[in-house]
């Protein structure tokens, strides 16, 4: 953003409009820190996990909202003014078409994770044997994941080495997460 150089680990700021993250300095990611900065149309991408074992979903309400692959990822996108589903493909984050009833039933029966933010932080479910675990993340860390579905996957169901690398994915984000009950209402 301003051209100071930036190293590896570096804050990123997402365009509201353009769906664009940023990487930044630390001066530039600070300032979009502050609400409203610049119109808001920068935001800072927060450094908040969360880790919800036992996520409430079950298999109907996975199915009805329409998620072919075992992992997605929501937020809500401010500039369309609604939660978006988005999952890990091989061609990049393949956007979901999302039931907004069903989602709305999902997030009452989990409210320790409702309070994702706009644009920044998204939901990050993978649907696992014996149910769904469910991370609070910063987005970057799910267009992560989306690179490396996209950099080792092979073939039909991906290949040892993609499963192997997506699993590693995971437990970081476990180690880096402050676990969260369940929801329950």
């Amino acid at each position: 953003m301003c051209a100071e150089p930036i190293g590896a680990g570096h804050g990123h700021v997402v365009n509201v409009d353009s769906r664009a993250l940023l990487c930044t300095c630390r001066s530039c990611y600070l300032l979009f820190t502050v609400p409203g900065a610049a119109q808001g149309r920068y935001v800072a991408v927060p450094g908040r996990y969360l880790y919800a074992p036992r996520f409430v979903l079950s298999d109907a309400e996975w199915d009805e909202l329409q998620i072919p692959v075992r992992m997605a990822f929501f937020f809500h996108n401010s500039a369309l003014g609604r939660t978006v589903a988005f999952y890990p493909s091989p061609a990049g984050a393949t956007e979901s078409q999302l039931p907004l009833a069903t989602w709305e039933k999902i997030m009452a029966a989990n409210p320790e994770m409702a309070g994702a933010a706009p644009d920044v932080e998204a939901l990050l479910v993978d649907r696992r044997p014996g149910g769904f675990v469910c991370h609070l993340v910063p987005i970057d860390a799910c267009y992560e994941l989306v690179g490396l579905v996209r950099t080792t996957w092979k073939g039909f169901d991906g290949g040892q080495e993609a499963w192997r690398a997506i699993d590693a994915f995971f437990d970081r984000l476990r180690a880096r997460s402050r676990e969260v009950g369940t929801g329950h209402g």
